[in-house]
């Protein structure tokens, strides 16, 4: 029996290691003026005006809703922020309020067109653990807690990887049975993920924050922090030679994450690859070999395609090390994270009462677990794609099919209102009233509740944690495995 546990653990972590690469991997918005408005109700909407570096223009607060119902007061001010800061992009949060605040936008669009403004609903799951943590306190002192959750659903939307590693993996909220196994365990395998998806895309020297920083291989908080005090005291990093000089970094942590640190616009154009600083020297025989400069032949596609890599190869770096040099300079520091895209929610559909069996709507997958996926419709409940219901085809595993963040269309199935229970189909032939063999709306379990954040899948759908219910389900599936591999 304990190891049928420790298989059912097991499976659980990898699921919630798989989502969270897949949120942290999302497509980045991009330095682009947001905007960032907290919905609420009676506490008002919170905005935060964000540049397109990520720091904080402006703030303030507006009551469009009940009781105060200062919609078009609500909306000049919001116009009167678009115009002064140039904003191109609002982040709605998505909990409560939130279709009620896209409408608004969408009201302040359609009377200032000129503005030019694109809304998108942002999961701002985590952002009120971030917004009461140290860190926080630290980086926005002289902001109030409920203005921090507004710049961190701005930011998430022009960089999620760079602000979600300011949040505890955990509180997140893209797990499966994640109370209910070994939380060692887990930490250390979320860890790694962060590690690997921030080493994987690269870090901008000049504009990361400690807590991303710290995640970059061989640096740690410490060091991360002295990284930030040099650059203060000595303004932005003009070359990677230059961390030498932070204190207690040393060769060997140079030599471990120098590939991954980027400086855009540095004095060696080679600072903005991934190329280590200890290969740079093969790049510049290739350039001396061919007659050109090393920043001529960067981007040159034509010429680096052209070039033999057995030619280049020396005993310290082997033909597999040049074909990867000559593959990034043909496009140094790309970012391997999709193009960015956004769902555009139905008008009229914001509460569970206007969803009717036979709608297709546009969603966000929220979070992907062995029996199916969550997807967000707007309407302050994520609703459930039975794994029967993915695909005409047989389905193994979710993945395969969806992934966190992914934009899909689905078509509503059922709807319970009474329980807050959405039965969802990717599969557009289905008809409403038909037997699913699947049963979604029985497996439906995303422990539902937006405004907490942590829909944690396996917790029951009155959102109320119950471990015993969430492990069985788990060991059941795991014996069900182990018999059929017997």
């Amino acid at each position: 029996m304990e190891q049928v546990r420790e298989a059912a653990e097991t499976e659980a972590i990898n699921v919630f290691a798989a989502n969270l690469k897949d949120l942290l991997l999302l497509a980045p918005a991009g330095p682009r003026p947001t905007l960032g408005l907290d919905p609420g109700l009676r506490t008002g909407v919170k905005v935060a005006v964000i540049d397109g570096t990520g720091q904080v223009a402006g703030h303030g607060a507006i009551f469009p809703h009940a009781p105060q119902n200062q919609w078009d007061r609500s909306i000049e001010q919001l116009a009167a922020w678009c115009r002064e800061y140039k904003i191109e992009l609002v982040a709605i949060g998505n909990g409560t309020a939130s279709r009620e605040t896209e409408k608004l936008v969408g009201d302040l669009s359609k009377r200032y067109p000129e503005l030019k403004l694109a809304r998108i609903v942002v999961s701002e799951s985590g952002a009120s653990v971030y917004s009461a943590s140290e860190f926080a306190s630290k980086e926005l002192p002289d902001l109030d807690v409920t203005i921090r959750g507004a710049v961190s659903i701005a930011r998430r939307l022009q960089d999620p990887l760079a602000e979600l590693v300011k949040i505890e993996p955990k509180s997140i909220g893209v797990g499966q049975y994640q109370h209910d196994v070994s939380q060692v365990q887990l930490s250390r395998s979320l860890d790694a993920v962060v590690e690997d998806c921030v080493n994987g895309v690269g870090v901008d020297l000049n504009t990361a924050s400690a807590p991303l920083l710290a995640r970059v291989s061989g640096l740690n908080q410490t060091i991360a922090q002295n990284i930030i005090e040099f650059r203060n005291q000595n303004g932005m990093f003009r070359n990677r030679k230059q961390l030498l000089k932070v204190t207690r970094l040393g060769d060997r942590t140079f030599e471990q994450a120098a590939g991954f640190l980027r400086i855009a616009g540095g004095e060696n154009p080679l600072d903005r690859s991934s190329v280590h600083p200890e290969a740079y020297g093969v790049v510049e025989a290739i350039a001396r070999k061919n007659n050109r400069e090393v920043g001529d032949i960067i981007g040159d596609s034509s010429f680096l395609r052209g070039l033999n890599p057995q030619d280049y190869v020396t005993e310290q770096f082997g033909l597999p090390t040049i074909k990867d040099i000559i593959s990034e300079l043909e496009k140094p520091g790309r970012d391997p994270r999709p193009e960015f895209r956004f769902a555009s929610f139905e008008e009229g559909v914001e509460t569970l009462s206007d969803l009717k069996p036979g709608m297709v709507l546009e969603g966000s997958v929220t979070n992907v677990t062995n029996f199916g996926a969550f997807v967000d419709i707007g309407v302050h409940q994520d609703g459930l794609v039975h794994i029967s219901a993915l695909s005409h085809t047989f389905v193994k595993d979710p993945r395969e099919v969806v992934k966190a963040g992914d934009i899909v269309k689905v078509k509503v199935m059922d709807v319970d209102i009474p329980r807050k229970r959405i039965a969802l189909t990717m599969r557009m032939d289905d008809q409403p009233g038909e037997k699913n063999e699947g049963k979604p709306m029985a497996a439906n379990r995303s422990g539902a509740s937006r405004k907490g954040g942590n829909r944690n899948a396996g917790n029951g759908g009155s959102g109320q944690k119950s471990p015993q219910g969430a492990m069985a389900g788990a060991l059941a599936q795991a014996l069900a495995s182990a018999r059929k591999d017997s």
